[in-house]
Order: C-alpha cells, then sequence, then structure tokens
C-alpha cells in the first residue's frame, strides 16, 4: 500500500515509492539511524538560525541509546516533541528542518516517524532551492541509497 505524504511537498514520487518499498521492510533500529542521517544531511540549513543545537544532538544521542537498549521509548518520544513547539523565532526553512530533526529522534517512537523525517528534508530541501526537481530528485536519491545501504547492514 505504501505511505503517504503527511505534509504538502513538490516530490519525485516514483523515488518516494522506492523509499517507502524499503521502508517496509527495514526494521525500527535501522529507520532510526537512517532517520537521524537525513536530518543531518540538511542541518546546513540550521546555521544561520540562532537555535540551540545541543537539544537536537542531544535527541540524536537518546535516539542512539534507544537504538542499543539504554534508553526508553518515552525519553525519545518526550525529547522529539521538546523542539517541535519551539520554532516562533525562525525561517520556515529552519522550522522544517528541526521539524525533521523532531521526526528523526521520533523514530523510536513509532517507525512512521522515518517516511514524515524524510519528507520534511524534502520539504526543506524544495524551499531552499526553489522547489527544483533536479534537487529534490538528488536529495531523494541520497535518501534511497542511504536507506539501502543501512538496511543491508541491519
Amino acid at each position: 500500500m505504501g505511505t503517504k505524504p503527511k505534509i504538502k511537498i513538490k516530490d519525485c514520487t516514483q523515488i518516494r515509492r522506492e523509499i517507502d518499498n524499503e521502508y517496509e521492510n527495514t526494521n525500527q533500529v535501522a529507520l532510526a539511524k537512517w532517520a537521524i542521517v537525513c536530518a543531518k544531511h540538511i542541518s546546513q540549513f540550521l546555521d544561520e538560525e540562532n537555535l540551540d543545537f545541543k537539544e537536537i544532538e542531544e535527541g540524536f544521542k537518546v535516539n542512539e541509546l534507544w537504538q542499543y537498549g539504554k534508553a526508553a521509548v518515552h525519553e525519545v518520544g518526550r525529547l522529539a516533541l521538546l523542539y517541535m513547539g519551539s520554532l516562533d523565532n525562525v525561517t520556515e526553512l529552519a522550522k522544517n528542518a528541526v521539524r525533521a530533526a523532531g521526526q528523526a529522534v521520533a523514530v523510536g517512537h513509532m517507525r512512521e516517524h522515518a517516511m514524515v523525517c524524510s519528507d520534511y528534508v524534502i520539504k526543506t530541501i524544495g524551499l531552499a532551492f526553489s522547489d527544483d526537481l533536479n534537487r529534490i530528485r538528488e536529495e531523494r536519491m541520497w535518501q534511497l541509497n542511504e536507506i539501502r545501504k543501512l538496511k543491508n547492514r541491519a
């Protein structure tokens, strides 16, 4: 069946479907690793914002602890929610990059957050490059290659 984007994005639907097929057959820990890699891949869009990266990094670390059974699911969910709401004074570009990070952290709570993270990354790329389909396609291909690599290591 496949997932549907929960946010409005300009996208390369065929590549997203391929990612979605990989997602369906990938375990939750590998998806968490993939989502964090995806969120970190667009972190340069946060460099010009006045954001506290410590909270985001802490979320990634707690998710990584969860991956090894050293943190509880509720800790991951709590941290993901922490920086989803405090985005009043940042650009739309930065909001979407932070949302991608929050979704990545939340994969430890529910695997479905991995595809939402992936879509927020695409939303960020679209905002950064005026919905340039070539840039979006490049990002989707990068995501597809990354999920395949991580899936094969799991």
